[in-house]
C-alpha cells in the first residue's frame, strides 16, 4: 500500500470510533444488488453503471453464482489506459475471485477487509445468496447518520421533502443503535428527541405558511411522545393551545393549520391517530380556558369509559409555542387530581379490569392462534406500567410525565420497598428492550408491531418475562390496595 493509500485508510480508521462497529452487515439497508452476466460486453456494464448510478456491477456465471466485479476504480486502469475494446466480454477485465463477507460478519469486518485488499466495495452472502453491496460510501454513511447530523438537517430543513428525508435517517439511526444493543431507556429517549425537533421543524414551516405566530399557540404531544418513550413503531397523538377572545371565530384557521401539521407528520412516516387523537380535531384544538374545563369535566364527572379513553390527555408535554402556558395547565390539573379521590379510585377500577396474564401456575398467557401462542407487550405489558405509574403520579401531584421517573418518584413518596419499585421499573425497561427488538425485526408484522410468539422466546426471555408480569402485579396489588379499601 502505498503513501497515499495508506493516509487515506488512516484518515478512515480514524473516522470509526464513535461509530459502533458491530453492527452485522445484515442489518444494514439493502438495495438490490445491480449483475450482469459475466459474458455481458464491457459497454454493457459501463453502460448499465451509468444508468443505475452505481459504482460497481457483480458478474454471474452461467449457473448464477459471483464471477467477479467491475468497479469505478477499475475503468481506467483496465479500460481506458488500456484502450480495451468495449465490445470485449467483461469478464476480460473483472476483478476474480471476489472478496465477500457473510451477514453475519460486521461493518468493522467489512472496513478491515476493504483496507487488507485496496477495496471499495464488498458484496454481502446469506445461506449462499447475494443479498448486498456494501461501499465505502456506505460505511461513511453509517457515521454521518448521528444526533448532530440529524439536528442540523431538521434546523435546516424547509420543504416537507426535507422532513420526509430526516424521518427515515431518523428511523435508520434508531434501528443502527439498537442493533448495537443500546438500552431502550436511551434509546426511546433519543427516538422522541429527535421527534420533537422534527415536529417543531413543521410546525414552524406551518406558521409560516398560515401567517400565524408561535407566540399564540403551544403544540402538545400526549401519550408516549409526551412520556418521552416512543418506540420504533409510533403514531401520533397531539393537541392544540391556541390563545383568541373569540375561540369559535379564531378556531377555523387553527384547525386547518394543525391539519396541515398532522397530514405532514403522517407523510413523515407517524401515522394518524386511529382514535382522532389529533391536534387537526376540534376537541384537540382549544384555548387554555377550554382544556381546563375539559380537565375539570374529566376529573370530576368523567365516567369510566369516558376515563379510559382521556387517560392519554394526562401524559401532556409542550413540544412548540408557549410552553409556559401547559406548565400552568399541568399544575392546576395535578392540583384537582391530588384532591379528588373519586377519580382516582375510578382510574384504579379502570386499570384493574386489565388483570396481569399470568395464570394460577405462573405461566404467561397468551392468544392461541394455529402453531402460535401470541402476547402483546405494549397492551399485556407497558400499558399496564404505564397506566399504574399514572395514577401514582396523578394522586400524589407529581409533574413527571415519563413512566420510569413516575414510578421512582412515587415509590418514593409512598415510602414502597425499594426492590419493589426497582423490580416494577427493571419490567418496563425489559418490556421495552422486548418491544424494541420485536419492532426492529424484519419478520415482525407492521400491523401489530408489538406482538410476539411466546413460542418462539429463548429460555431466558422467558423467565424474564415472567418475572416482569410479576412485578406489574405487585403494582396492581398496592393499587387495589391503597386506593380500593
Amino acid at each position: 500500500m502505498d503513501t497515499t493509500e495508506h493516509d487515506e485508510w488512516t484518515r478512515v480508521l480514524r473516522a470509526y470510533p464513535s461509530m459502533a462497529l458491530e453492527t452485522g452487515l445484515g442489518d444494514l439497508p439493502r438495495r438490490e444488488p445491480v449483475t450482469l452476466p459475466a459474458d455481458a460486453s464491457v459497454r454493457d456494464a459501463l453502460q448499465t453503471m451509468s444508468e443505475r448510478g452505481v459504482g460497481s456491477v457483480l458478474l454471474l456465471d452461467t449457473q448464477g453464482g459471483l464471477a467477479g466485479i467491475l468497479t469505478r476504480h477499475d475503468v481506467l486502469e483496465r479500460i481506458a489506459l488500456a484502450d480495451t475494446d468495449l465490445a470485449a466480454p467483461v469478464a476480460t477485465v473483472m476483478t476474480q475471485p471476489v472478496a465477500t463477507l457473510q451477514a453475519h460478519d460486521t461493518t468493522h469486518d467489512a472496513m478491515m477487509l476493504m483496507a487488507a485488499r485496496r477495496i471499495r466495495h464488498v458484496p454481502v452472502l446469506q445461506d449462499g445468496r447475494l443479498i448486498n453491496v456494501i461501499s465505502e460510501r456506505d460505511l461513511f454513511a453509517l457515521q454521518r447518520l448521528s444526533i448532530k447530523h440529524l439536528g442540523s438537517a431538521i434546523a435546516h430543513g424547509r420543504t416537507l421533502a426535507d422532513f420526509q428525508r430526516v424521518a427515515a435517517d431518523i428511523r435508520a439511526y434508531a434501528r443502527h443503535l439498537m442493533a448495537q444493543g443500546v438500552q431502550a431507556r436511551q434509546l426511546t429517549a433519543l427516538i422522541s428527541r429527535l421527534n420533537d425537533q422534527l415536529t417543531q421543524g413543521l410546525v414552524e414551516m406551518e406558521l409560516r405558511t398560515a401567517g400565524l405566530s408561535a407566540d399564540a399557540m403551544c403544540w402538545v404531544a400526549l401519550g408516549s411522545e409526551g412520556r418521552g418513550e416512543q418506540t420504533l413503531a409510533t403514531d401520533q397523538d397531539n393537541a392544540l393551545v391556541f390563545a383568541s377572545d373569540d375561540p369559535d371565530a379564531d378556531r377555523p384557521q387553527w384547525l386547518a393549520f394543525a391539519r396541515r401539521v398532522n397530514e405532514a407528520l403522517d407523510a413523515c412516516g407517524y401515522p394518524l391517530c386511529t382514535g382522532g387523537v389529533m391536534a387537526g380535531n376540534p376537541p384537540c384544538c382549544l384555548t387554555a380556558a377550554e382544556w381546563g374545563q375539559r380537565f375539570a369535566s374529566w376529573i370530576d364527572a368523567g365516567g369510566p369509559q369516558e376515563l379510559l379513553q382521556a387517560s392519554v390527555f394526562f401524559d401532556l408535554r409542550a413540544v412548540a409555542g408557549r410552553a409556559d402556558w401547559l406548565d400552568a395547565l399541568r399544575t392546576a390539573v395535578l392540583e384537582r387530581t391530588r384532591a379528588t379521590p373519586r377519580f382516582i379510585r375510578q382510574l384504579v377500577q379502570v386499570h384493574l379490569e386489565h388483570p396481569v396474564a399470568l395464570n394460577w401456575f405462573g405461566g404467561i398467557e397468551g392468544r392461541r392462534e394455529g402453531p402460535h401462542l401470541w402476547f402483546d407487550l405494549k397492551l399485556q405489558g407497558t400499558a399496564l406500567l404505564v397506566e399504574g405509574a399514572r395514577i401514582l403520579a396523578l394522586a400524589r401531584g407529581l409533574p413527571a410525565t415519563g413512566t420510569r421517573e413516575r414510578l421512582l418518584t412515587a415509590g418514593r413518596a409512598m415510602g414502597a420497598p425499594v426492590p419493589e419499585v426497582e423490580g416494577w421499573v427493571a419490567a418496563f425497561d425489559f418490556l421495552q428492550t422486548l418491544r424494541l427488538t420485536r419492532q426492529s425485526d424484519s419478520s415482525a408484522d407492521p400491523q401489530q408491531p408489538n406482538r410476539i410468539d411466546l413460542n418462539t422466546l429463548n429460555p431466558v426471555d422467558e423467565r424474564v418475562l415472567k418475572a416482569s408480569l410479576r412485578a406489574i402485579k405487585t403494582l396492581q396489588q398496592r393499587l387495589q390496595l391503597d386506593y380500593l379499601r
